[in-house]
């Protein structure tokens, strides 16, 4: 089995397979009578297709242990995909170059707390996979008429590493 080392989410990486959805370097401007700060066009939102619609989801997802045996990516030809953490936990992403219509290598990144990623329409990807502890994400993709998910399983699985997590501690309140 193939080892891939996980290495840390950053622009310039990502910026292949898509957006990293973070407020660090981003444009931004004060609104609401200078009470909030807008941090503008963090990702790109593509839908194609008949009757297609953007959707605005929540996940919750179970965490996967390290090493992970990737087996199966899967890839979205009519729309992007974007997953935005609503807690600051670290997820595992895991993202494959297009070589022919099939995934290549995999790439994996470990997010750091306030990342999300956007998966650019048609790229190759894992499944969402929080780690350390179970996770929320905010999920925007596609909706409408036609076939926007295929997956692709390899012939020989990977095995993806990283650095060890732990859950975080249980909140201690006194009252």
């Amino acid at each position: 089995m193939k080892r891939i080392n996980a290495e840390t989410l950053t622009r310039a990486a990502f910026t292949p397979f898509g957006d990293v959805i973070e407020t660090e370097g981003a444009e931004s401007f004060l609104i609401n009578a200078d009470k909030c700060r807008r941090f503008h066009d963090l990702a790109t939102v593509e839908t194609a297709g008949e009757n297609a619609r953007v959707l605005i989801n929540i996940f919750h997802g179970t965490p996967y242990a390290l090493p992970l045996r990737l087996s199966m990516v899967e890839r979205h030809p009519l729309g992007s995909q974007a997953f935005m953490p609503l807690s600051p936990a670290p997820f595992l992403v895991i993202v494959c170059p297009g070589e022919d219509g099939r995934p290549g290598e995999p790439r994996a990144f470990i997010t750091r707390p306030g990342q999300g990623v956007n998966y650019a329409r048609g790229t190759w990807h894992g499944v969402l996979t929080p780690i350390g502890a179970p996770q929320d994400f905010v999920v925007i993709d596609r909706g409408g008429d036609g076939n926007n998910l295929e997956e692709f399983h390899f012939p020989a699985p990977y095995e993806i590493a990283g650095p060890a997590f732990s859950p975080p501690p249980p909140s201690t309140s006194s009252g």
